[in-house]
């Protein structure tokens, strides 16, 4: 799709950024921006290796709490640096902390490696979150307003897709590496993961620019003009989103509550269901390899060393994770039918939802585990074909650009602390009462987002 609209390119004609045919460089840019995503889910899936690694060469093992904290600690920081680094970025620009934010998760990342310490784990996990926080906040506005608006919505959406990209390429990287180690005490190897995808970010935006958005709507025109030519081409213009002149004074910026007061039913629609979805991607996604081992989904010969107990499970785990970038296919497919991207939230909502309610018999009645297997690969198809891919899409379609980055921080902050609720949540669930409990209260989750989804739907204008 896209190489055909690049051939209808001409070089020599005018066009401009709303209305232009998509280019080589569209594509450029929202694989630059995707990568925040993919590192995103990324650190999710080896922290949830690493947990079970420590439980092995830790006496006692690690605690339910700490097991929580770990999990859920670069999930704080993400909650912090998507409101922090919104509210700058609509201040002072969005390609400083464009820069920065890779950076902070590079520096962070490789410490925790050389450290090899849970403590220092810990406070590293949430430095890298919070880079990750900025990348949430800042990736969507830059393919938002450098889209087409025949593909705007689309194209921010193949950036979500990236994030599937993450869990699969950390699980079968920490596959191999476990199965060519053998051993849980070379843990903190597994953060180079992290430092590489960093490294290869701050690389790629060098050559990167400040967004024509938030320049046009500072009133410096010229400037905005200059920059979409260096990203787009020298034949390409941009226009304002709403009227405005040069002169314009720029908006009064309102505090976090005022902000919160006049925009609530866009913050109900755009933040708690992506408080909900986030039980699924990170709650069950950080102890993804705990739950199948808590499911009986592994294959584990008695008196094999626990090392190979965790690889299997995380081998169960890649393939849980193979669907998730179908899923994400299926949802971009969807949204370019130019399907309501609320009714397709709300559906993926409940199909999650009646996929967990198969899980839970497959697993009380003993069914063959391939049939369990299938409904935790439903529910992570439908996870991503919906809430996933959809509650990043929205935020930016329901803000003007003057408060997006704002906007967006908000809805990234109050899903990820939802997040952290599950995150601290599902260890204790899972020693309460094992893992039905945990299934039954995701399934409730799920039917609460497509509840809250429904309920707040006249709020997005399509």
């Amino acid at each position: 799709m896209a190489s055909g609209n690049t051939s209808n390119f001409n070089s020599s004609a005018k066009y401009n950024v709303a209305t232009m045919p998509l280019t080589g460089r569209h594509i450029w840019i929202v694989t630059v921006a995707s990568l925040g995503q993919l590192i995103g889910t990324a650190v999710t899936t080896i922290v949830g290796v690493i947990i079970p690694m420590l439980n092995i060469i830790l006496h006692p093992e690690l605690s339910g709490f700490m097991q929580g904290l770990l999990g859920a600690v670069d999930l704080i920081g993400i909650c912090i640096g998507a409101i922090v680094f919104g509210r700058l970025s609509d201040k002072y620009g969005y390609l400083l902390f464009f820069r920065l934010c890779p950076a902070l998760v590079f520096i962070a990342s490789t410490i925790a490696i050389f450290a090899a310490d849970v403590a220092a784990l810990t406070v590293c996990l949430f430095f890298v979150g919070f880079g990750i926080g900025g990348e949430y906040s800042l990736d969507s506005d830059y393919v938002s307003e450098l889209m087409p608006d025949r593909y705007k919505a689309l194209m921010v959406g193949i950036t979500k897709t990236a994030s599937s990209l993450g869990n699969i390429i950390a699980a079968a990287i920490c596959f191999g590496l476990l199965m060519y180690w053998k051993d849980a005490e070379f843990w903190p190897r597994l953060m180079w993961i992290i430092s590489i995808i960093a490294g290869v970010m701050i690389l790629l935006r060098i050559r990167f620019y400040q967004s024509p958005g938030w320049l046009m709507s500072k009133g410096r025109t010229e400037e905005a003009e200059i920059a979409v030519r260096k990203f787009l081409g020298n034949n390409v213009e941009i226009t304002a989103e709403t009227p405005a002149t040069s002169s314009a004074p720029a908006p009064v910026k309102m505090g976090l509550f005022s902000f919160v007061a006049k925009n609530w039913k866009k913050v109900m629609l755009s933040g708690v269901p992506w408080a909900c979805e986030g039980l699924g991607v990170y709650g069950i996604g950080v102890f993804l390899p705990i739950l199948v081992m808590a499911l009986g989904l592994e294959h584990f010969i008695p008196g094999q060393p626990e090392i190979f107990h965790i690889a299997d499970s995380v081998k169960i785990t890649l393939y849980i994770s193979a669907i998730m970038f179908p899923g994400f296919v299926l949802g971009l497919w969807l949204i370019r039918k130019r399907l309501n991207i609320a009714s397709i939230q709300t559906w993926g909502f409940l199909l999650c939802t009646l996929c967990l309610a198969v899980l839970m018999p497959a697993y009380t009645l003993h069914w063959n585990k391939w049939i369990a297997i299938g409904a935790f690969m439903g529910f992570e198809l439908f996870l991503n074909m919906g809430p996933h891919l959809i509650t990043y899409v929205l935020p930016p379609k329901i803000y003007d650009v003057e408060e997006r980055g704002q906007g967006v921080g908000i809805a990234a902050a109050v899903g990820k602390i939802g997040a952290v609720l599950a995150v601290f949540i599902i260890p204790i669930l899972l020693h309460a009462g094992g893992a039905m409990l945990v299934l039954g209260v995701s399934a409730g989750v799920m039917a609460v987002g497509a509840l809250i989804t429904f309920s707040f739907r006249h709020t997005l204008k399509e």
